[in-house]
């Protein structure tokens, strides 16, 4: 070419349209009657705020996790790249003599997994867990010194949910203390396994345990995979990455397949079952449950995590719907300077009914997670005293929420990019890739479908103890609660008059347990009377589930702000918002509440009024309210959803930053448009300087 072309594509220096965003948001903020900084310290705390700040001031200056190219990255790009953030990850904890909760506040800002994510989260986990003191040594300190890097592999090509149906065998071999481990399928290979692609030595593999003839089923093993001198693959190991994904494409998902590989006995994770050296005799746990508590540390952790995925989902929507202006409201026009201006999308009803109720779920799903770990952590004690009357409500509940709440999630996130109109579609909104890398909560660590089974079976076994006289209430036990005020009074009625009436929060959690103890009534007489088999009733099995569960986090919710040092203005504030969440609720699943005869026809006109009304409501403190989930700029890396509304700027600045804008001419011209327009000069239909003649 006869001109340089490695000169990018600027912008002019020009000013968006006034009002601009910054003047929108402070107009915004300005409405609120409460303290969003008040709201952030009740739900965090201020020693988790000041370590976020403290965090975020080191992170943000490092290279390794500057997100400025994020969006324009390759899948190379983006493993090469996590890397490097994973290993000054392990530096600056070390620097800044970081403590657990510092280091998760790292990881949860850079927003992004990595090939190191499943060390952390489930290889030292488990090891913590499931170790004898002899295994912690061998395995769980070089894995906390990075001397080893571990993933988690249970998932197979041909089973998931499914995992009393993996295929990949132990077999305990006497002669020299050995396991085996062998795929014998195509069908037997690890699949999805984070980490595994390229990053991890060693795998806690889960693998059907053969002992003296005996298939006891599926067991953790700790396996090394490659070698700690070059990092091959160790021989009678094929390991590699399963390839592109919907989203996650920072982590390296791999396979793994066995061709009868040995490991030594130690190997066999031992602190509730054990395999005797020699004999290779079974000894089982002293308790069938004790493995439960990780799953519900597990699932009460991703109920955690849909607190933040809707609160980032919101923040960007509603700072982005007080930004964006479109058309005038001629019943009542917005005035700035003197002139008339087009209206915030935010002040028509209907982007309020998009996103208002999101905004309240992600307030239920922040209470609700903290209740899941505190209950958590209290059946911990427990089982440590020998009682175990709390684990099967909470396991069934943590089964149900994660279920409910993810998908809730999954589904919020495409409303809230979708409330963006056409913005929302560009990465540079913060919500596209988000959503991609979100998605696969819905099926880990529990596919909803499947899990919503194992709470239907404890609210079934619970309703049928109760029936016969079995069940003791308990403060901790809300199933056996709603069920027996159900037997109580079961032609209840909702005794609501007006639409006023739908606030009192006595007849919005009686409506919830009403409608949940009737649904999971009608399915125990068709299972027990009725002839019907389980797979003949999923869907009904699926809605007692959701019930139960929405239940628990209107409950949750209510009763979070009863007994709280907030100011009256931030609980009036959240009380609005728990009976738009609660009343939103029953008006999506307002089929059910009709079917159990709880609600009148008339009554659902009454309810109806009231959820517009919360909006109104609701609406001049929005701003505030996702200001108060306290999620920094660098969190969010969004165009749209930026603290100080500065939208149109940073939406071209980014696009300055495409790799497509850095030269004047595509790489692409000579080979696929040269061609062509230059026949067309050819034919004279251009000038000496290539402008196109229009002329016939």
């Amino acid at each position: 070419m006869s001109f340089d072309n490695n000169v990018p594509t600027t912008f002019p220096k020009l000013e968006p349209r006034g009002p601009g965003g910054p003047f929108l948001l402070a107009q915004e903020r300005a409405k609120a009657t409460f303290d969003p900084k008040e709201l952030a310290t009740f739900m965090y705390g201020d020693e988790w705020l000041s370590k976020m700040d403290k965090v975020l001031a080191v992170i943000s200056k490092e290279p390794a996790f500057d997100k400025t190219h994020r969006y324009y990255e390759s899948r190379e790009d983006k493993i090469s790249n996590a890397y490097k953030k994973d290993r000054r990850m392990v530096e600056l904890a070390k620097e800044n003599k970081w403590d657990d909760t510092e280091r998760s506040i790292a990881h949860f800002l850079y927003d992004q997994s990595t090939p190191f994510t499943l060390h952390y989260n489930m290889f030292i986990p488990t090891l913590r867990s499931q170790t004898t003191d002899e295994q912690k040594k061998l395995f769980l300190e070089p894995a906390l010194r990075h001397e080893i890097i571990g993933c988690y592999a249970q998932t197979e090509l041909g089973h998931g949910s499914n995992v009393q149906g993996l295929e990949t065998t132990a077999t305990y071999i006497p002669e020299t203390n050995e396991f085996e481990l062998h795929s014998p399928t195509l069908t037997a290979s690890k699949w999805w396994i984070g980490g595994l692609g390229t990053a991890a030595t060693h795998a806690i593999v889960m693998a059907r345990l053969i002992t003296n003839g005996k298939d006891l089923g599926p067991h953790p093993f700790c396996v090394q995979l490659r070698s700690l001198k070059d990092h091959r693959p160790l021989p009678g190991i094929t390991v590699g990455d399963i390839g592109p994904k919907f989203g996650f494409n920072s982590v390296d998902n791999g396979f793994l397949m066995f061709d009868h590989y040995r490991i030594p006995h130690v190997s066999f994770l031992a602190k509730f079952s054990k395999v005797t050296p020699g004999s290779g005799e079974y000894i089982k746990p002293p308790n069938a449950k004790l493995s439960y508590g990780t799953m519900v540390f597990v699932r009460a952790n991703i109920v955690m995590g849909v607190r933040y995925a809707l609160a980032r989902a919101t923040t960007i929507a509603i700072r982005y719907s007080t930004v964006r202006q479109q058309f005038v409201d001629s019943a009542n026009p917005k005035k700035w300077d003197n002139k008339v201006i087009e209206t915030p999308v935010l002040d028509y009803t209907m982007q309020q009914y998009r996103l208002l109720p999101t905004l309240a779920a992600a307030y239920a799903c922040f209470f609700t997670g903290s209740e899941m770990i505190r209950l958590y952590n209290l059946n911990q004690e427990e089982m440590q005293k020998g009682n175990f009357d709390l684990l099967a409500d909470l396991h069934a509940s943590s089964s149900g929420l994660k279920s409910l709440t993810t998908t809730m999630a999954a589904d919020a996130l495409e409303d809230c990019r979708r409330a963006c109109g056409g913005h929302g579609y560009s990465l540079f909104s913060g919500l596209g890739q988000f959503y991609q890398d979100y998605l696969p909560n819905v099926t880990w660590e529990g596919d909803n479908y499947i899990l919503n089974q194992q709470t239907a079976r404890y609210l079934l076994k619970t309703y049928r103890n109760v029936v016969a006289g079995k069940a003791v209430p308990s403060e901790y036990n809300q199933t056996i609660n709603y069920l027996s005020q159900y037997f109580s009074n079961p032609q209840a009625k909702c005794p609501a008059k007006t639409a006023g009436d739908f606030m009192n929060p006595e007849i919005i959690l009686t409506a919830f347990g009403y409608r949940a103890a009737f649904g999971i009534a009608q399915v125990a007489d068709q299972l027990d009377n009725k002839g019907r088999t389980w797979n003949s009733m999923l869907v009904e099995i699926h809605r007692i589930s959701r019930a139960h569960c929405q239940f628990m986090l209107v409950r949750t919710f209510i009763v979070a702000l009863q007994d709280t040092q907030l100011s009256k203005e931030s609980k009036d504030v959240l009380r609005a918002l728990a009976a738009l969440f609660a009343l939103n609720t029953m008006e999506k699943e307002m089929a059910e509440f009709l079917l159990s005869g709880y609600i009148s026809a008339e009554q659902t006109a009454l309810l109806k009024q009231q959820v517009i009304h919360l909006l109104e409501v609701i609406r001049p403190q929005a701003v505030a309210l996702v200001d108060a989930f306290a999620l920094p700029d660098y969190f969010l890396h969004s165009a749209l959803g930026r603290a100080d509304g500065d939208v149109y700027k940073a939406m071209t600045e980014m696009a300055e930053r495409e790799p497509l804008n850095h030269t004047k001419v595509v790489a692409s011209y000579d080979e696929c448009i040269k061609p062509f327009v230059h026949a067309g000069q050819a034919a004279k239909r251009s000038n000496e300087n290539g402008v196109y003649q229009a002329k016939l």
